[in-house]
């Protein structure tokens, strides 16, 4: 019996420690004065920029150094684990990234992150509202911007010089459907692409028109007129051979990237944050590219809209919160931070008051990369005009329905006209 409670005795401390020092391991530092700070994202882009902002903050903060531990995970896997991971209450990182079209379902019920008012407040003024509202909920801030989103065009100016198009003489979108024939006619080259299986396509054009996908009540109006008339918009550029349906699905696939760095297509919009995509993903194109503002769809109308974004966020698990916090702000708040976001990114940052700095105008890789004399000059011109959208809870369903459904039941298999397809889409995310 003796022999029986001594082993029961010893199991029982030994389970004791093991419980014990994963407890200890969560709150204490991993080394002597070192606290391991985790992170996830979707995107190898970010990952860079955190792991370089970790190296500045250790520089600058000797008494509260991190061990940044980052991991890219693929999108829909990390957003899924993620909401597993805080339901469950554990295995979710410090801090991680959260794509703008996911965001909303992680501020339903008991929210699992971290607040950021107490960070945000000292240099709230100095951020573009709108970006932060964004990832907030009944008057908290959940998650951090990393750009403005801009959606701007991309001209292949090789194209355009061959097929004698002037893109400066393109003012609204009928414009563009002239000049889109015209180079299909003298280049055999498509104008522009669509994406399929994502909407960056579509949703630009519709909130440029001061329309949207959600109201600000969180209704869905996706088969409103003005929406429909936009997505009979594409179908008529794919129609006339101006426009064909992107490589592999969306303008984020390999074999797009490939397919453009051949030169396969004369333009294409996207937001600002796609600057990045061509650097590095798109070298021949180097000294070819014109980013313009898009078309309006009528003259004096709106050029440009905000388009998708990350809210960076700290979970409840975060092993030191108050660090974490310290530390995204540091990345993404920061006028350093920010000044990093456009020259090794060339996102437009949040925060309006570096946007005069003169940094924003020295040489970089995206000014030697493209024929832009002035690129963020550009953006100025339009940021009057950048339209906003609606993030609510309906979203994540409506956005899934389109890239499911929609755009392919309209652009690519054209076995249903748009005005059924939103329907159908609208009446099922009701």
């Amino acid at each position: 019996m003796k022999r029986i409670i001594l082993v029961t005795m010893l199991i029982v401390g030994m389970v004791g420690l093991v419980f014990g020092a994963g407890s200890a391991e969560s709150a204490k530092p991993t080394d002597a004065g070192v606290t391991e700070v985790s992170f996830w994202t979707f995107q190898d882009l970010h990952l860079a920029f955190y792991e370089k902002m970790a190296k500045l903050w250790n520089e600058q903060n000797p008494d509260r150094q991190i061990k940044f531990v980052g991991e890219v995970l693929p999108y829909e896997d990390m957003h899924t684990k993620l909401l597993v991971s805080l339901q469950a209450g554990t295995g979710a990182p410090d801090i991680v990234d959260i794509e703008i079209a996911k965001y909303p379902n992680f501020l339903k019920g008991n929210i699992q992150l971290a607040p950021l008012n107490d960070v945000i407040d000292p240099v709230r003024d100095k951020f573009v509202t709108a970006r932060l509202d964004i990832y907030s909920k009944d008057g908290k801030n959940y998650g951090l911007p990393f750009h403005v989103g801009a959606s701007v065009i991309y001209y292949n100016m090789e194209i355009l010089k061959a097929a004698g198009v002037d893109p400066y003489k393109i003012k609204t979108w009928d414009d563009y459907m002239v000049a889109a024939k015209q180079v299909k006619a003298k280049t055999g080259k498509p104008m522009t692409t669509l994406e399929v299986t994502e909407h960056w396509s579509f949703w630009p054009l519709v909130a440029q028109q001061g329309s949207d996908f959600l109201d600000k009540d969180g209704n869905v109006i996706l088969d409103n007129a003005t929406n429909v008339k936009t997505l009979q918009y594409l179908k008529d550029l794919m129609n006339s051979g101006a426009a064909i349906a992107a490589p592999g699905g969306f303008h984020h696939a390999e074999e797009y990237y490939g397919f453009m760095n051949d030169g396969g297509a004369a333009s294409v919009w996207m937001p600002m944050w796609y600057m990045n995509r061509f650097t590095d993903y798109m070298p021949d194109l180097k000294g070819k590219i014109l980013i313009l503002p898009m078309p309006s769809w009528t003259v004096g109308g709106s050029r440009s809209a905000g388009m998708g974004g990350t809210g960076t966020s700290v979970t409840l698990q975060a092993r030191d919160q108050k660090l974490a916090k310290d530390f995204l702000m540091f990345a993404k708040g920061s006028r350093e931070g920010n000044l990093l976001i456009w020259t090794d990114l060339g996102f437009d940052p949040p925060r309006w008051d570096v946007w005069d700095d003169p940094i924003m105008k020295q040489p970089n890789k995206f000014t030697e990369y493209y024929l832009n004399d002035d690129i963020f000059g550009m953006l100025l011109d339009i940021k009057d005009e950048i339209q906003g959208v609606n993030i609510k809870e309906k979203l994540p369903a409506v956005i899934d329905r389109l890239k499911s459904t929609v755009m392919i039941q309209v652009l690519q298999q054209q076995i249903k006209t748009p005005a059924q397809a939103l329907k159908e889409a609208a009446d099922l995310t009701r």
